[in-house]
């Protein structure tokens, strides 16, 4: 079958260079398509419920709105795991699937089971399951604020304009809206006139209720006509409502307004937030599941453009820019990019420079852009994205991809030069046939060989695996891509451009100075090759003493441009004082050299699946796009700041910090955004905070723990009211209807809701502020029994203040503590096994209580042992597939010697760098001995050729003939390989570039090391241990 392609190929070249130009100009259409993102979608097939539960405290909520979800849900079919969170008002419940079941399908499924709960929820408890958004979920942050607008009126414009305006754009799934005030209508009841005029607070919103109600009346018809009727009777402002009847009582009408006021105010708030210092209303859009974020960002931005004339007419200032992600994708995917491009002129340069031949160089050169293109095609027919993973696959490959051409095209060129010198040279097209198919069978053998040392890639589950596993499908593209050209366009244009060429009869002056300086060192190498075999082996020792000295991360920090920092109060402390707090946090953080912006919000977006409390803020800290080092140096002072304040001005305040997509990626694997998880499980609470308590003074005794938090910590301020059913049988009167009064009268109810438009704005009754702010006044509150009797809440019930929750963890259907911490300047896998070991000795669990540990060093190591184990089977495959192409064990394994030479250079090129180890590490390393086998075979093979086919003996000369006739081309292998790469690793650390150039730094150190022992030690280890028999076939 190649035979025949080949053939074609140099038959009909037209045919063959008409669609590689096809291919290219589809390759860029599809390049300009193409889905933009930083990372591929890596978050596992998810769906989230959320329940809002207003006014019940988070035990409530655990046992009435989460255990009954948990019950229903659990056993759903694909489910891989299943957790809970349980704050005061709100349930999220979150289901993990398998991967690779359709995210749709389990929505469906989790949606019908979700319909038996009905009857089993409080009232005014409904499950929502949120929107479906991607891995990174926000694609912008943006804030507005005004001197001259009130809180309530920003929040109103947000709700009526900014957020449905933004909901149309194409791409968005939510928009979170913190801060502002929400516009309502209350009826601030007066305690003490509902006793005056003897009315419980269920009457006054009943004739709330009524006073608004809206009712339809039908039409009248006649005979030729009908003519509908609307009836116009809603009340419409606050004065109209407290004009409304409460009730008429001998021969006078009580007015609602006689018992309270009745004004327009704000709704009790689950937020706030504040802009720079300035107190006003941040959105987060988030973006739908496989969206492309750049385009939504750009379109977002279109669309909050098209507001800003009527915004700043409304002198409203806006803040477009406090947090954008498109802004790393931009210089992450622009300096990949940029490496790609500048690799791609090296190794044209170092092909001009090797083979001294414009044409030569030319026809070498076409494989890198038709290779890359080709495989942008293949992967966007998958549904492949191009992200930095994708780039990065397609930079280690430019050095490969144009390797089977250089192969290829300098060996019909040999060819045919040595063809001119016969007295009766071949017809051209033949000997470009026949010199194709001299190397095809090593060609393609290498290629094979290489695609399957990156399949483990591919089987990483996980994390790792959806984040590796594109750059795994876009190198094996290429490199397969590269492939199809040396079969099909290499010939055709060798054929074109040498077949009448005049072809100089000497090799390039650089290659014969080389080869004639090789020859010599070769045969000085063997006149010592033992002691060149022992150094050899003494370096190799020497090298593998090193590896145990690195640390390892699952992957570097990332330099997105922007850090989230967390802050955590007092569990109760109010919005007010986290802003207050948080206001004096932004002032300090702003002042660094660097920062552009800092905005905070305090609390959770209504609708949002973040179950945070008000004593919990965020801060989005914008630096730009700087570099690596500069970056480094921000996040240095912000945590010396924030230490440095915490201790002094803000006793009981936790700080974290971190960028926005490696909290991403922390979440998806653990469900926190924190590197390293200990989750305590059990089900006695206090328990459970006991011994999370031991677990971080255990972790804040360990060297490089740092923003150790408890998840869900006690203390929450409560007041309990415990009914007294005695009491309430002597007064006649049932518990629902006394809790009824308690929730209007300091929850507050919405009675009713008044229609300005198409805008609908609610009706609250409540009980004044006065009342709801002195704890005193609860005992007073006054109840009105079924015979008319008033009787104040003390008398029918225990009031107590107590400690509650903040928050009530679950996983699996259990309770479970949780406790965080981040890890610097100290290696993962390090600090996990002290601190297994430490609590294992340490903390002496309550009977019944264990824990668990998950984080970025369980990933890790999972992925460490996934991809050794996949790559030793990979390995069996190479080894069967070298045995079929050499056909002698000895060879073969003669092949792998240069392995350990691989690793070595490897080795001291992360040495060099940091020490520092990753899962993007480990994978420059696969590479790298894919690459090293290559070269291997492409050497061996040619030995095996002179035996076999120009029936020469296997000795010293044959020896030193093969490997000085695979010079050049293991040298440009090697050189291409290493200067398309050296771009990715000189800038690795910078934005774009932290996962790839660790990788690309290791490649380049492996290649000089294993390029060494290829062309100096590999002919004198097959000279001596190698066999080249002529085969008898």
């Amino acid at each position: 079958m190649m035979s025949a392609l080949v053939r074609f190929s140099v038959r009909f070249y037209g045919v063959i260079i008409g669609l590689a130009c096809l291919v290219v100009i589809y390759g860029l259409y599809s390049l300009t398509r193409a889905n933009l993102d930083v990372f591929p979608e890596f978050s596992p097939t998810q769906v989230v419920i959320q329940t809002e539960s207003p006014g019940l405290t988070a035990e409530l909520v655990e046992a009435q709105v989460t255990q009954p979800i948990e019950n229903a849900l659990s056993g759903s079919v694909g489910i891989e795991s299943m957790r809970s969170q349980s704050i005061p008002g709100l349930s999220v419940v979150t289901l993990v699937f398998r991967d690779g079941t359709d995210i749709y399908r389990n929505r469906q499924v989790a949606a019908e089971r979700l319909t038996t709960l009905s009857s089993q929820l409080p009232r005014g408890a409904v499950p929502n399951i949120t929107p479906l958004a991607s891995s990174a979920s926000t694609v912008l942050g943006l804030g507005i604020t005004s001197d001259s607008r009130t809180l309530m009126e920003l929040r109103t414009l947000v709700d009526w304009t900014i957020r449905p305006h933004l909901m149309a754009v194409p791409g968005v799934a939510d928009v979170n809206v913190f801060g502002g005030e929400v516009r309502q209508f209350q009826i601030q009841v007066d305690p003490e006139k509902l006793i005056r005029y003897n009315l419980s607070l269920q009457e006054v919103l009943a004739a709330a209720a009524r006073a608004t109600g809206v009712r339809g009346a039908g039409y009248i018809e006649n005979n030729n006509q009908r003519i509908l009727i609307d009836s116009e009777g809603q009340t419409q402002t606050p004065r109209q409502l407290a004009q409304m009847p409460l009730l008429h009582r001998n021969g006078q009408t009580l007015r609602i307004g006689d018992i309270g006021q009745v004004v327009e105010a704000a709704a009790p708030s689950i937020s706030a937030s504040a802009i720079n210092g300035h107190p006003g209303v941040y959105l987060s859009v988030q973006g739908q599941l496989g969206a492309n974020t750049k385009a939504v960002t750009e379109a977002t931005e279109k669309a909050m453009h098209e507001l800003e004339p009527s915004l700043a007419a409304l002198e409203v200032k806006l803040y477009p820019r406090l947090f954008r992600p498109a802004n790393f994708i931009e210089t992450a995917i622009d300096g990949v990019k940029t490496d790609i491009l500048i690799g791609s002129t090296l190794v044209i340069a170092v092909l001009f420079l090797f083979l001294f031949n414009v044409r030569t160089a030319f026809i070498s050169a076409t494989a890198i852009p038709l290779s890359l293109l080709t495989a942008i095609i293949v992967l966007g027919y998958f549904g492949v994205g191009l992200n930095i993973m994708v780039l990065g696959g397609l930079a280690i490959a430019l050095g490969e991809v144009v390797d089977d051409a250089i192969i290829d095209t300098e060996n019909i060129f040999r060819r045919l030069r040595e063809n001119r010198l016969l007295d009766h040279p071949r017809p051209a097209h033949l000997v470009v046939f026949d010199a194709s198919m001299e190397v095809r069978s090593s060609v393609v053998y290498a290629t094979i060989i290489v695609a399957m040392v990156f399949m483990p890639l591919l089987t990483l589950s996980g994390v790792a695996g959806k984040l590796f596993a594109p750059l795994g499908y876009a190198y094996i593209s290429a490199i397969l891509a590269s492939l199809a050209v040396a079969l099909t366009l290499t010939p055709a244009l060798c054929y074109v451009l040498f077949a009448r060429a005049k072809l100089e009869s000497l090799d390039p002056p650089l290659i014969r100075h080389m080869k004639r300086g090789y020859e010599r060192l070769l045969r000085r190498i063997e006149s010592h090759y033992r002691a060149t075999i022992t150094l050899a082996l003494v370096v190799i020792a020497l090298g593998l003493g090193i590896l145990p000295l690195f640390k390892s991360q699952f992957i570097p920090n990332l330099h997105e441009g922007h850090y989230i920092m967390h802050m955590t109060a007092v569990p109760g402390t109010s919005e007010q004082e986290s802003l207050r707090i948080g206001g004096r946090v932004a002032q300090a953080v702003s002042a660094i050299p660097g920062v552009r912006s800092v905005s905070q919000w305090a609390g959770r977006a209504q609708n949002g699946a973040d179950t945070f409390g008000t004593h919990y803020s965020e801060f989005e800290v914008e630096i730009g796009s700087l570099s690596g080092k500069e970056q480094n140096r921000i996040l240095q002072q912000i945590r010396a700041t924030l230490a440095g304040d915490a201790d002094k001005s803000f006793p009981g305040v936790t700080f974290a910090i971190n960028t926005f997509l490696t909290e991403r990626i922390e979440e998806t694997i653990s469900g926190f955004t924190a590197a390293v998880v200990i989750n305590i499980h059990g089900q006695d609470l206090d328990a459970l905070d006991s011994d999370a308590r031991a677990v971080a003074e255990v972790l804040g005794s360990i060297h490089g723990a740092s923003d150790i938090e408890v998840q869900s910590p006690p203390g929450t301020p409560k007041l309990t009211i415990r009914l007294r059913p005695e009491r309430l049988a002597m007064w006649g009167m049932a518990p629902l209807d006394v809790l009824e009064n308690i929730q209007a009268a300091f929850e507050g109810v919405e009675a009713a809701q008044v229609y300005q438009g198409n805008h609908l704005i609610g009706v609250n009754v409540m009980f004044n502020q006065a009342a709801r702010a002195n704890l005193r006044e609860v005992g007073d509150l006054p109840l009105k029994n079924p015979d008319g009797k008033m009787v104040r809440l003390r008398e029918l019930a225990d009031i107590v203040q107590e400690s509650g929750r903040s928050k009530i963890l679950h996983a699996g259907a259990k309770r479970m503590q949780t406790v965080t911490c981040n890890v610097v300047n100290r290696d993962i896998q390090s600090f996990a096994r002290e601190m297994k070991q430490r609590i294992a000795r340490e903390v002496r669990f309550a009977p019944g209580d264990y824990p668990t540990f998950t984080g970025e060093a369980e990933a890790q190591a999972k992925s460490r042992e996934d991809l050794i184990v996949h790559s030793l089977l990979a390995g069996v495959g190479v080894f069967l597939m070298l045995y079929i192409a050499f056909g002698r064990l000895r060879n073969l394994l003669l092949t792998f010697a240069n392995l350990p030479f691989a690793l070595i250079g490897g080795v001291l090129a992360a040495m060099f760098t940091g020490g520092w180890i990753s899962l993007g590490s480990l994978v420059g390393f696969v590479t790298l001995f894919g690459i090293t086998l290559r070269n291997s075979i492409m050497l061996v093979s040619h030995f095996q050729h002179l035996v076999d086919e120009e029936h020469m003996t296997w000795g010293l000369e044959t020896a030193i003939r093969g490997a000085s006739e695979r010079l050049p081309s293991i040298l440009m292998t090697a050189l291409v390989t290493a200067l398309g790469l050296l771009p990715l690793a000189a800038g690795s650390g910078q934005p774009g570039r932290e996962i790839e150039g660790p990788m690309a730094i290791i490649i380049v150190g492996g290649l000089v090391t294993s390029t060494i022992l290829n062309l100096l030690i590999l002919p004198t280890l097959m000279l001596h241990f190698g066999r080249f028999e002529k085969n008898p076939d």
